[in-house]
């Protein structure tokens, strides 16, 4: 291992771990993009640029600003003022770990452990942004318009006067 790809790790593992042990909403998503950029650079790292720069731009950038943005707007950021760290620690250590486990399950009865794997996809950034632009634009524009209704039912359901926002 080189001392980048533990580097990261160990970014994207405390940027998890804060996002899931912080109470105030506001900080757990920002500690959750802390973690998404870390997985972003191990994939970098790993030499799959397409997917880590999409992890960047879509989950790093894009999920994270809207996460904020509707955390604000519906003034979700003042309700869990009580604390700086959750109390159920111990609930979301358990799943975590029950999670863990299936996994690691998963990928030991898989064989790829065995050395079992074949040859590495050969796709080049530029095919995968071809088929993406041309064969599929139909998925790529449903997901835009899917986040464009989430972000203006978050902007209908914070104005006042509505339902759901504050009255004037």
């Amino acid at each position: 291992m080189t001392i980048a790809f533990v580097m990261l790790a160990a970014i994207a593992a405390v940027g998890a771990v804060a996002a899931m042990l912080l109470r105030s909403a506001v900080h757990c998503v920002l500690a959750l993009t802390v973690g998404l950029a870390g997985l972003a650079g191990l994939y970098l790292e790993l030499g799959a640029q397409f997917v880590g720069f999409t992890q960047l731009l879509v989950y790093a950038g894009a999920v994270a600003i809207l996460a904020v943005f509707a955390i604000m707007m519906t003034q979700g950021a003042r309700a869990w003022a009580i604390g700086r760290f959750s109390t159920r620690w111990a609930a979301g250590g358990a799943i975590a770990a029950a999670v863990f486990a299936v996994l690691a399950w998963a990928i030991c009865g898989s064989g790829v452990l065995a050395g079992a794997v074949g040859a590495a996809p050969s796709a080049s950034v530029q095919e995968i942004g071809d088929a993406l632009v041309h064969r599929y634009v139909l998925p790529l524009e449903i997901a835009g318009v899917l986040l464009t209704a989430a972000l203006i039912g978050a902007v209908v359901v914070a104005m006042p006067g509505r339902a759901g926002g504050d009255k004037p």
